[in-house]
């Protein structure tokens, strides 16, 4: 029989995906990218609390992701509409392009 996957092993996936998520947010300067490096902080932030949630045996964890998860959900309409509003206006994903809420 094979032995569980160690918890430490999730924490450092969980630590090296939200490191990737600020690195995508922090250097890349186009607005999809930056909006999919967020997307994947909050589900190493979802990783985490499943891994807690399982190694205290609660169920709280797993309640709180699902709540992050339908308001991830929520942004995302919200701020792919927003996007797709600003390339039809200006043109452009840049964000250095896409620096004030005029035309």
């Amino acid at each position: 029989m094979m032995n569980a996957v160690p918890i430490s092993w999730f924490l450092t996936l969980s630590a090296i995906l939200f490191a990737l998520g600020v690195a995508g947010f922090l250097f890349r300067r186009n607005i999809i990218t930056v909006f999919m490096s967020i997307e994947l902080m909050l589900n190493a932030v979802n990783l985490s609390f499943v891994t807690f949630s399982y190694q205290h045996k609660e169920v709280a964890g797993h309640l709180f992701t699902f709540f992050v998860m339908v308001v991830a959900a929520a942004e995302a309409a919200v701020g792919l509409a927003i996007i797709l509003t600003v390339f039809k206006n200006r043109s452009t994903l840049n964000i250095d392009d896409v620096n004030s809420m005029k035309n």
